[in-house]
């Protein structure tokens, strides 16, 4: 029997459902005519003791004010004796108009307003005439309530799309994009006066971020329409980056090609200046839910081996995955096969021995606060990479089938170039 396949060249978000209770606002077409999307996210900058809710998800709803029953006249403030008589008269009278309201067989008699003689004489006071009116809605207030109610500085405003075709996934968000963000808020040291890269940038939501504190970031992914929606997002959030001194720069960065653009002809493209700002003081790279295919998960890790041997100072990798169950007639089971290519390719690069770097790999604790506002579910990871010297080498725990499905995991991967010689296994002996 031939294998069945399902294909299905469209993908759907699922902002809604990591952000509850938020609108999602379409705000115009993208250049290849895709409904674009305004969505906003709040940043809790202050509430550092929320130490916990990343690690249960967290629960940010609103809690419904409590309704204070209305106050009873105190005995002898002179009004009660009088309220009761008040009242009484009125109930006798609502009484009354109900009898009269009803037939001789207790039927509810209905008594019409009496028509007016001609249109230009109208029976009754006056009514005005009732014109449609075209609601028009300002830049500003495109999120409405949900807006005014906060700071500027408490929310993040992202363009993106809903539904994409798998190639422009990219201009979606993702749950790996809102974890690596909030590790960037929660670790803002880190991050403070360095220069960023990040690699399949989407819709810049972890640049932006990163921006806050950082010196440089290089937002980088392929596509000049996705490029130009990083750039729109970065001018929405412009007041976010401003207080920072921060500086976001778009660029165009092919996994599968081994040189930078530098046509100046194409937008996007690298300058010399630029080209050597990013080879002589990046010390962070960061990759948000890219690894759902494995010719692309290829690419990206032999990218970030070609760039860790041309920058100039230690880096580490940040790289933050979402692993997927999917049941497979191949495995007739549930399986996770594009998470567990990355976890392999993990492997193999620590395992690169004989150069002049040394990578290695360690987890993360993803308990850190939750300083954005999402719902976290526990298939999130993010891994660390670091390149370190050659000394006691960190090994990766291999994947087991029988572990939880629902574990978290953060990994760290250290890159740093090799001080000492390498010893080889003859020389040892």
């Amino acid at each position: 029997m031939d294998e069945i396949t399902f294909k299905s060249d469209t993908v759907l978000s699922d902002v809604h459902l990591h952000t509850p209770n938020q609108r999602h606002l379409m705000v115009r077409l993208s250049g290849v005519g895709q409904p674009v999307f305004l969505s906003q996210f709040k940043l809790l900058w202050n509430q550092a003791s929320q130490t916990d809710s990343g690690a249960e998800g967290g629960n940010h709803r609103a809690h419904p004010a409590e309704v204070t029953p209305p106050a009873r006249s105190p005995p002898g403030s002179g009004c009660s004796s009088e309220g009761v008589s008040l009242q009484a008269g009125a109930d006798a009278t609502s009484q009354e108009e109900v009898a009269a309201q009803l037939d001789e067989d207790g039927d509810l008699d209905v008594v019409r307003r009496p028509r007016a003689a001609s249109p230009s004489e109208p029976s009754g006071p006056p009514r005005d005439k009732v014109h449609p009116m075209i609601l028009t809605q300002e830049e500003d207030d495109v999120l409405g309530d949900e807006a005014q109610e906060s700071s500027p500085y408490d929310v993040i405003k992202i363009e993106h799309t809903m539904a994409t075709p798998l190639e422009d996934v990219g201009k979606q968000v993702w749950r790996g994009a809102l974890l690596l963000a909030d590790y960037i808020l929660s670790q803002r040291d880190l991050f403070r006066g360095r220069t960023v890269l990040e690699l399949g940038a989407g819709t810049g939501l972890a640049s932006i971020l990163a921006a806050t504190v950082a010196q440089t970031v290089y937002c980088t992914d392929v596509g000049a329409d996705l490029l130009a929606m990083c750039q729109r997002n970065i001018a929405l959030n412009s007041h976010l980056t401003a207080t920072g001194g921060g500086v976001i720069k778009v660029k165009e960065l092919d996994w599968l090609k081994d040189d930078l653009c530098t046509d100046p002809e194409v937008p996007f493209s690298w300058s010399e200046e630029d080209i050597s700002d990013l080879y002589g003081h990046t010390t962070i790279l960061l990759a948000a839910e890219v690894f759902y295919d494995d010719d692309l998960t290829d690419a990206l890790f032999k990218t970030l081996c070609r760039l860790a041997h041309k920058l100039k100072n230690a880096s580490t990798a940040i790289l933050s995955v979402e692993k997927r169950l999917n049941f497979t007639l191949r495995h007739l089971d549930v399986t996770c096969e594009a998470y567990d290519h990355f976890r392999s390719c993990l492997r193999r690069l620590e395992g690169l021995t004989g150069g002049r770097l040394r990578f290695a790999v360690e987890p993360v604790d993803v308990s850190f606060p939750q300083l954005l506002v999402y719902e976290r579910i526990q298939q999130l990871h993010s891994q660390e990479h670091h390149a370190a010297k050659k000394s006691a080498p960190h090994k990766i725990q291999q994947p087991c089938s029988t572990a939880p499905r629902m574990e978290k995991e953060l990994w760290k991967v250290f890159v740093e170039p090799v001080t000492e010689p390498v010893v080889s296994a003859d020389t040892a002996s």
